[in-house]
């Protein structure tokens, strides 16, 4: 069963269908109780970092999010869910975030005008260092992405996986132990995509 944090940030129903059509049970929940009882939890989410925080503290999400990590259940971010992870963001005129990640989130400034911001499309993902999620996937393999603020990590042992986008070089996939989050959106990613989370589904945290 793939629990699926429902803090009223969008993109839920794509991600769901995602896992469904790998074969995957599914649960959407606000829950705080229902959370603690995961076996295996995903973060996503699409939207701004405030509005995000706010909701969590709102469903009193917060607690019970990072008492699972702590506790070892295999945990992956999406997007927001991956941001939100980290000490603080650079969006609304800076937001604290989850710090349980080292690092915070910076909005990109582009040298060059004509870069388009928010980065919308495929992006290559360099594989900085081995890990589960990446088992079966080609290095440099093409991600779809869309954000206009990246994770800077502060440790460079979390570093998963790196893109380079508007004068930026970022964490485009990042964790420690049993946590993975990725700023792509694997749902929106094709067979590659698929993959990276039928990884996960398969994935015991380790």
């Amino acid at each position: 069963m793939i629990t699926i944090i429902d803090y009223k940030a969008g993109n839920l129903t794509s991600v769901g269908l995602a896992f469904e059509s790998i074969g995957q049970e599914v649960k959407i929940t606000d829950k705080p109780e229902e959370i603690l009882r995961a076996e295996k939890i995903v973060f996503p989410g699409v939207g701004a970092a405030m509005a995000a925080m706010d909701n969590l503290k709102e469903l009193q999400l917060i607690e019970p999010i990072r008492k699972v990590i702590a506790d070892g259940v295999p945990f992956l971010g999406i997007c927001i869910g991956m941001q939100v992870l980290f000490e603080s963001s650079e969006e609304d005129g800076g937001t604290e975030c989850l710090g349980i990640l080292p690092g915070k989130v910076k909005k990109f400034r582009p040298s060059d005008k004509m870069c388009k911001i928010p980065q919308i499309g495929w992006n290559t993902v360099k594989v900085k260092k081995p890990h589960p999620i990446f088992e079966g996937i080609e290095d440099e393999s093409e991600f779809y992405f869309v954000h206009s603020f990246y994770p800077s990590c502060s440790d460079a042992n979390n570093i998963l996986g790196q893109t380079d986008y508007a004068d930026a070089v970022f964490a485009s996939a990042a964790g420690k132990n049993n946590l993975a989050s990725v700023q792509f959106h694997p749902e929106r990613s094709g067979r590659i995509g698929l993959r990276l989370l039928e990884n996960f589904c398969n994935w015991n945290g380790n």
